[in-house]
């Protein structure tokens, strides 16, 4: 079997990882809140409350804590003169190979989350998918951006 690709993410993706969790578990306070209420308007059973609240207290735990360092470990990405490598994943790791003869466009994205960081992800897009390696440092997804262009377009040219 291949190595892994060498290249990881900055460890500041881990707090955005981090924010996006905050945000996930906020939705679910809404909801365990809304719940809440219906169960004391409606007297509704009261095992209804522990159940609610559990459920965001496990979701903090998991979507704030464990998750982003799991990916964070997991998460790699290598730009190859033939093709580029991604393993991601959180329970299944999963491995992609992006010929450079298939990459058709690739774009990088930032959001206000991102912009705080200073990260930036990449979006490779190919005929059927698009690949993102995320978090990337702004500079050096601008210098990996032109990069891929510029292997795609040799690619290209030597078909």
């Amino acid at each position: 079997m291949r190595e892994q690709p060498k290249y990881k993410i900055p460890q500041r993706g881990v707090t955005v990882w981090r924010i996006y969790g905050l945000f996930q578990t906020l939705l679910l306070a809404i909801l365990a809140g809304v719940a809440t209420f219906l169960t004391y308007t409606f007297e509704w059973p009261l095992y209804i409350y522990p159940i609610a609240w559990g459920i965001v207290i496990l979701a903090i735990i998991l979507f704030i804590w464990i998750f982003p360092n799991i990916r964070y470990n997991i998460w790699r990405y290598e730009v190859r003169e033939q093709e580029i490598e991604i393993q991601s994943g959180l329970f299944v790791v999963t491995r992609t190979l992006i010929p450079m003869v298939r990459v058709q466009h690739v774009d990088t994205e930032q959001g206000p989350i991102l912009k705080r960081y200073r990260l930036s992800n990449i979006s490779i897009s190919s005929a059927a998918t698009t690949h993102t390696i995320p978090f990337l440092e702004t500079h050096e997804a601008d210098a990996l951006r032109a990069r891929i262009s510029e292997l795609a377009r040799v690619a290209e040219e030597d078909v």
